[in-house]
């Protein structure tokens, strides 16, 4: 079978750390921001809560967001996008919001709480938009304990797909913005440039950056060891001998070929024979697990999870949690296992009021 081609020449070691962000640097290369800048007033409590119920960190431009959004509508900031840009504010923002306190569900999993089909355990939903394709932007993590490298769209009845949107939510409801004025033409309206008029006065007094590919997402590009089907791509640490990492013995093509040969299979004897070259594949993952190469067993795992069939959920099982495991990403682990329990197109809001 043909390689993929993937693997990295041998470079500067990888840290997935240093790679998202973290520490005093924000992800765009910026000094972090001061949250206690007039325009981020959530109390200290609430972030708690928030990164209790989630078990994630949230960066500052969550919070400066939110308070962006409460200058908009002080009644409802979760609606604040809505009217202008078809967006509503979920996720985490319904902590902020106080709407799990009167939820009918007494133990909503929050990470569950507007998790589409297609979203793996690295996406967190922050904003949600046409009910008809699943729109949804969200954070993207290349480890639990970090914070966000970008912001990822998902039109989860379109597909797997994972489109970068800049570094933080000014950006990416920017360019989303930018997109729907360019779709509408002639018909700009006086509410879109306001908006974008804000936008960018917000994000400037901020510091943050508005292109769709940061600094710091340059940077990461460098350390990402292949896009994965979804095409977002995923970090692991790389060490000087270039161990960490090995690419599959099969290309997107191929792999997705296979897939669909197990998917479509018109009976069980034609299935099991169609099973037979991911077989070999998950040997070799085995293999490479005990070579410190675990980047390969993420790399198959994420794959079948963004093909989204049920028949390979056993597969997924096997691969991903034991990579996230040695990745030392136990939390992406409890997501997708909760995740494929109750995988489903519908029914993605955990707090449904009483």
């Amino acid at each position: 079978m043909a390689g993929r081609g993937k693997r990295k020449p041998k470079s500067e070691p990888q840290n997935t750390e240093s790679a998202n962000g973290d520490g005093k640097k924000s992800r765009g290369g910026e000094t972090e921001l001061d949250s206690t800048s007039p325009i981020c007033d959530v109390p200290a409590a609430v972030k708690e809560e928030v990164e209790r119920l989630y078990k994630l960190r949230m960066p500052d431009d969550f919070y400066h967001f939110w308070g962006f959004c409460r200058r908009l509508s002080a009644e409802n900031p979760r609606d604040a996008l809505r009217e202008t840009l078809g967006l509503q504010l979920v996720g985490p923002f319904d902590i902020l919001s106080e709407r799990h306190k009167d939820c009918s569900n007494t133990q909503p999993n929050y990470h569950l709480h507007c998790r589409y089909f297609y979203d793996p355990p690295e996406l967190q939903t922050i904003l949600q938009g046409s009910a008809e394709t699943q729109y949804h932007m969200g954070y993207f993590r290349d480890s639990p304990e970090a914070l966000p490298v970008c912001i990822g769209e998902n039109e989860a009845k379109k597909g797997y797909s994972i489109k970068q949107m800049g570094d933080n939510l000014f950006g990416a409801v920017l360019l989303f913005l930018v997109r729907k004025r360019k779709e509408r033409g002639r018909k700009d309206e006086p509410a879109l440039r306001s908006l974008e008029e804000e936008l960018r006065q917000a994000a400037e007094s901020l510091g943050l950056p508005l292109e769709q590919k940061t600094k710091g997402m340059k940077l990461r590009d460098k350390k990402v060891v292949t896009k994965t089907f979804h095409g977002a791509g995923i970090v692991v640490p790389v060490d000087k001998n270039d161990v960490g990492y090995r690419e599959l013995p099969e290309t997107d093509a191929g792999l997705k070929r296979i897939c669909k040969a197990i998917a479509e299979a018109k009976n069980d004897e034609e299935r099991m024979k169609a099973f037979a070259p991911l077989q070999e594949m998950i040997t070799f993952v085995q293999f490479a697990n005990d070579e410190c190469d675990y980047g390969m067993g993420y790399e198959l795992g994420i794959d079948l999870f963004c093909y989204g069939s049920h028949y390979f959920y056993k597969v997924i099982r096997q691969l991903l949690p034991l990579a996230y495991n040695l990745l030392k990403r136990g939390l992406f682990g409890e997501i997708l296992e909760a995740h494929l329990t109750n995988r489903s197109h519908d029914n993605l809001d955990q707090l449904t009021p009483a």
